[in-house]
């Protein structure tokens, strides 16, 4: 029978997973709402972009900030803080009368949801001592990023249809409160041992600013032009502020990212195997959408149901991915993982037809979110074990930013290349096709099927190359090595 204190970390780590859960179901639930939000606002789609574009910056911006502060005045105090301010920031955004009060209230939403991250993977971490329960709550925990991407739909459809686009909003209140008590009663604080005396405020700034262009470009380059003077003006802001801030923390006593992380190198590889598959999971879920809405005819509630094999896959794997944490070398099982999620995308081009059934579309999902989930509790327990316990706020909020930013392109990037990829399949089929009639009505029906042909053949593309980029990154995985130590706990060999 499990004792009192063994029960009490599971309170904890469900805790944490309510607070998660309802932050990232935030980012895709609202996505939903934005066609009733544009008809109530007159606003344009261009213009209703901002919404989503707003949150985004400010959520990318501040993880790192909280994950110092996390570590500093107390993970509790600012796990309650970004609460309640999330809270408040989504009652605001179900009351807002126009775009630019929307657009604040998104960016306060923002700022508090980016709290949840460091400082929740910090109280895991000091809730859970031993190893390998660390691993298994760690890889239970990240499974509710997925679980959020694919209720979102599911409970945003209903929500929407039913009590209208303010409900997406307001629905947070009363399931933060269920959050806000449970973390009163079930979580301890902790602090760092180290006590910031000087907070890093032009790190933060220079960051900040580094990261907002870097996300910017990246949301509007394909709107604006990779080549436009807006994107120009981005990268060189991205590369002068980034300098400015390596110079800063390079130097400062207490940085606001530490460079010392990076000396390691299993630190540096889990990261870049995590950029890589993170950019190929979300380029996916962008892209998915978009196909099965747009040729096959399916509404958002059924696209919902389309990616339930997603957390169901990924619940399923995250504890048996974690049973294998001083059995199998992690480098291994990553490497492994990740091969199995590049076969899962692979998989989608072959889905990728007029003709494909929701079976064409759930096995490649379960594939790939079953391939990803194995290795969640090695990727996080890695990076929480190269750092000393008072600056897991501080490494989780890097990978935070490294998942964020990975988004941000596999969405950039997928959405280019099959942009690109259409316009030139739709030439060259144009120049390879032959049509023996003169007849309007011929070619009426013709020029579709060539432009349909074109489309098809170029979301085929898409995925093929995803696979092969997901694959490059489990080449990446082997230069991963760490080794079990008797207390549990990984350390490493560079």
């Amino acid at each position: 029978m499990p004792s009192k204190a063994d029960t009490l970390k599971w309170l904890v780590l469900l805790t944490v997973i309510v607070g998660t859960f309802l932050g990232r179901l935030d980012q895709t639930i609202v996505n939903l709402a934005l066609p009733k939000i544009m008809g109530d606002f007159s606003i344009t789609i261009s213009e209703a972009g901002w919404i989503a574009t707003a949150y985004i910056l400010a959520n990318a911006v501040f993880v790192p900030v909280w994950g110092k502060l996390g570590d500093t005045i107390g993970r509790k105090k600012v796990y309650m803080a970004g609460f309640t301010i999330f809270i408040i920031g989504s009652v605001l955004a179900g009351l807002s009368w126009d775009l630019s009060s929307m657009i604040v209230f998104r960016i306060i939403q923002a700022i508090a949801s980016s709290a949840d991250y460091p400082t929740a993977m910090a109280i895991i971490v000091m809730t859970f001592r031993n190893g390998k329960e660390r691993a298994e709550a760690l890889g239970i925990w990240s499974v509710s990023f997925a679980a959020a991407a694919v209720f979102g739909p599911l409970i945003g459809g209903p929500l929407v249809d039913t009590f209208g686009w303010r409900s997406v909003f307001l629905i947070n209140l009363p399931v933060g409160l269920l959050g806000m008590a449970m973390a009163m009663l079930f979580i301890n604080e902790s602090v760092s041992e180290k006590k910031t005396e000087k907070f890093d405020i032009w790190g933060a700034i220079t960051l900040g600013v580094a990261l907002s262009c870097l996300v910017l470009v990246l949301d509007k380059g394909l709107e604006w032009g990779w080549t436009s003077p807006y994107s120009l003006l981005c990268y060189t802001a991205v590369i002068l502020f980034g300098y400015l801030f390596y110079l800063i923390d390079s130097k400062h006593p207490e940085p606001l990212v530490d460079f010392k992380f990076f000396s390691h190198s299993a630190f540096t590889a889990t990261l870049a195997n995590n950029f890589v598959v993170f950019m190929g999971m979300m380029g996916c879920l962008f892209i998915l959408p978009v196909f099965v809405q747009s040729f096959l005819g399916y509404t958002s509630t059924e696209t919902g149901y389309l990616f339930m094999p997603m957390a169901f896959g990924m619940v399923l794997a995250a504890p048996l991915g974690a049973q294998l944490i001083g059995r199998v070398r992690p480098g291994v099982v990553i490497a492994i993982s990740t091969f199995g999620a590049a076969i899962g995308i692979y998989m989608f081009s072959f889905a990728m037809d007029a003709r494909a059934t929701a079976l064409d579309f759930m096995i490649p999902i379960f594939v790939m979110a079953f391939s990803m989930g194995f290795a969640m509790s090695q990727r996080t327990s890695i990076i929480a074990s190269t750092v000393p316990d008072d600056e897991v706020g501080e490494a989780s909020s890097v990978l935070a930013l490294t998942r964020n930013i990975a988004g941000a392109f596999g969405i950039a990037i997928f959405a280019s290349i099959l942009n690109g990829a259409i316009n030139a399949n739709v030439l060259a089929i144009a120049q390879n096709s032959v049509i023996n009639s003169l007849n309007p009505v011929v070619l009426s029906q013709v020029v579709p099927l060539m432009i349909l042909r074109a489309d098809i053949l170029s979301y085929r593309e898409v995925f093929v190359i995803s696979s092969i980029i997901v694959a490059i990154g489990a080449a990446l995985a082997l230069l991963i090595n760490v080794k079990e130590t008797k207390t549990g706990r990984e350390i490493m060999i560079d």
